[in-house]
């Protein structure tokens, strides 16, 4: 099974995101991104790193729900602060420590915050424990990063166990 689909969940959401985009889904577009869903994994797959066990998959469906959520607000405000005046913006780099050890969740990390619009992941630098992060408009930066680290950094660490 696992030579076959060495990435189910990865399949899955690669399938589900194919469906959703596609102009209209038909059995065609189905067939379709099934066969997306399972070659980009299988060709992909002796490049991934051995992720680590979800050990809260509940906590996890909970981050899902708050990632999104955090996307669809950070939409309106990034809307609403290109087109003001740019004097209002204050962008700024950010250096937020990271208490994770492992690789992966730290990369899973970097995603959530490059997905969220107004912020970007630049760097992670693994020696010093420190990912580099852009933010279009922050009039706090240790409160932006207890934000960040509270929202998202602790429920990865409660999710794999890191």
């Amino acid at each position: 099974m696992s030579r076959v689909l060495p990435q189910p969940l990865v399949s899955l959401m690669i399938l589900a995101l194919w469906i959703a985009i596609a102009p209209s889904p038909s059995l065609g577009q189905v067939v379709l991104g099934s066969v997306v869903a399972l070659a980009i994994p299988w060709f992909t797959h002796p490049f991934w790193p051995d992720p680590p066990r979800l050990l809260r998959p509940g906590v996890a469906a909970l981050l899902f729900l708050r990632v999104i959520w955090d996307i669809v607000v950070a939409n309106v405000e990034v809307a609403r602060l290109v087109l003001g005046p740019a004097d209002r913006l204050h962008p700024v780099f950010i250096e937020l420590p990271l208490e994770i050890d492992d690789p992966f969740v730290a990369t899973i990390l970097a995603s959530i915050i490059t997905l969220t619009p107004g912020t970007l992941s630049v760097d992670i630098d693994r020696a010093r424990r420190v990912l580099l992060v852009h933010a279009l408009d922050v009039a706090d930066v240790p409160a932006t990063i207890d934000t960040i680290k509270r929202r998202y950094e602790a429920p990865l660490k409660e999710i794999f166990g890191c």
